[in-house]
């Protein structure tokens, strides 16, 4: 009788869990992907894009396939303790390593996004290294796709960010280089700065110095006068 009550229980809080759409952010690692590279090029398992902004990443990244390049983002909502995103690309690169006839899936790019900090990793297969070197593909995803993210969850437009900037270099443009950091304008204030308080400071010091030089000989000259 204690055994049922306890299963019915543990149903019952599994029924208001599934209920209030409570589900566990489960860890991610490579072992929970497929063995192959699968047909779909955005696996969005945090599910931050809406469906338009699905489609229009989908037809970025398989618009790659024109330089020979098979492109995947992923969004993760937690990484396997001690695992980087750097280190879960390099790992899927690994394992989706096939030698297709076409020689495509050998030019591998996996743009990856951590929704839980922020952040963004991009990898490439060894056969990409010469158009996409290590340090663009740091610099894409530390800046390019971070900065969007950091600034309000914009996904989006971090994704198209960094695929416009890798596209650019693929198809054999320049690299346009990270995006520039705006500079918050400046608001108008009233209150007074350094500056400007050391100068009326000493503007006050002058009117003063100026009253006492003329009204105390005026006093000596009264008091001295009667």
């Amino acid at each position: 009788m204690r055994r049922f009550g306890s299963q019915l229980l543990m149903t019952l809080v599994l029924l208001l869990g599934l209920g209030l759409g409570v589900a566990p952010a489960l860890a991610v690692s490579a072992n929970d992907y497929p063995l192959t590279a699968p047909s779909d090029h955005l696996l969005d398992q945090a599910n931050v894009f809406s469906r338009a902004s699905s489609a229009e990443v989908e037809n970025q990244l398989e618009a790659l396939s024109a330089e020979r390049v098979d492109a995947r983002l992923l969004t993760i909502n937690r990484l396997d303790y001690g695992l980087t995103l750097d280190q879960l690309g390099q790992q899927l690169l690994e394992r989706w390593s096939a030698s297709g006839s076409d020689g495509l899936d050998s030019n591998q790019l996996l743009l990856l996004i951590d929704t839980k900090t922020k952040s963004a990793a991009v990898v490439a297969s060894p056969t990409l290294e010469r158009q996409l070197p290590p340090d663009l593909l740091r610099s894409t995803a530390r800046s390019t796709m971070a900065q969007p993210l950091r600034e309000g969850d914009r996904y989006r437009q971090a994704t198209v960010d960094g695929l416009d900037r890798l596209s650019t270099v693929l198809r054999g443009g320049d690299d346009p280089g990270e995006s520039v950091i705006e500079e918050a304008p400046v608001v108008p204030t009233n209150i007074p700065t350094r500056e400007e308080t050391q100068s009326s400071n000493a503007f006050t010091w002058v009117v003063v110095l100026l009253v006492v030089g003329t009204v105390v000989p005026m006093l000596t000259w009264w008091v001295f006068s009667r």
